[in-house]
């Protein structure tokens, strides 16, 4: 009896051990990316968005292979373990640091990622990333395995995925991780609510960014009960500056919507 007490126990020490051993590695494979995010984005217009240094990041070059490599190098089944928090910030940084790569594939010699697509293919359906299994294009990893799943339903992935371009929400300035994701994507989401470049208030009329107009439809799936554009748009009030009379008309649908027109050109510091 003694026996199998000591075996159980040493069966559950050693689980305890491979479980954060195993959250620690699902920690720590990004902290690659984070540095580099750290070396070479900058912080501009008041904070609201950001420049990429695409010079300095094909300086560290090897560095950004030897992480899309380890992101690569996760199976599908490794990825299934994970929490939904772990799984969605992999993702994020995913699309993320192969954007970047996509974009040093040509740079300097482009003005924006546009550029990199022809008259039949856009840059963002290329199959040139090998992730969970097989080769994937940048629309796949974000309208199939984050938006087209269903699992996640979070509209605030749209103000962390990156498309290397200025009309984008900033690129942030740190990896994404399971553990502060919730947290992460709240504050992208307000620093891009509040960026008045790209989301203006003018009496009763809203003036958005264009993703609100092609992403619609991810508003309205009830994340924190939202159902329309509108209801998302009031849970951040102070961020987009809405004024209580303003908060009521939106309320009610009676301030005007208009989305404005998005910048393309590359988000590269000069």
């Amino acid at each position: 009896m003694i026996k199998q007490i000591k075996t159980a126990a040493l069966s559950l020490v050693l689980s305890t051990m491979l479980l954060t051993s195993y959250s620690s590695y699902a920690r720590s494979i990004h902290t690659a990316w984070d540095t580099l995010l750290k070396n070479n984005v900058v912080s501009i217009n008041r904070g609201h968005s950001t420049e990429v240094d695409y010079a300095a990041m094909g300086d560290d070059h090897k560095a950004l292979t030897r992480y899309l490599n380890s992101l690569s190098a996760i199976s599908e089944a490794e990825f299934n373990d994970w929490s939904k928090p772990k799984q969605l910030a992999f993702l994020i940084n995913a699309y993320n640091a192969w954007t970047v790569e996509l974009i040093l594939t040509k740079y300097p010699d482009l003005e924006s990622i546009k550029d990199l697509g022809s008259f039949f293919s856009s840059p963002w359906s290329k199959e040139f990333i090998p992730l969970l299994g097989k080769t994937r294009s940048l629309d796949e990893i974000e309208h199939e395995l984050i938006r087209g799943s269903g699992k996640y339903n979070d509209p605030r992935i749209h103000f962390a995925v990156n498309c290397a371009s200025i009309g984008c929400p900033a690129l942030r300035e740190e990896a994404y991780t399971g553990e502060k994701l919730e947290a992460q994507l709240d504050e992208q989401t307000k620093r891009f609510l509040s960026d008045m470049t790209r989301n203006v208030v003018q009496q009763n009329e809203l003036q958005l960014s264009s993703i609100f107009k092609w992403y619609g439809d991810d508003f309205k799936m009830g994340f924190r009960g939202a159902k329309s554009l509108n209801e998302f748009i009031l849970q951040y009030p102070n961020a987009i500056k809405l004024i209580p009379a303003q908060q009521k008309a939106l309320k009610i649908d009676k301030m005007k919507i208009k989305f404005l027109d998005y910048d393309w050109k590359l988000n590269a510091a000069m």
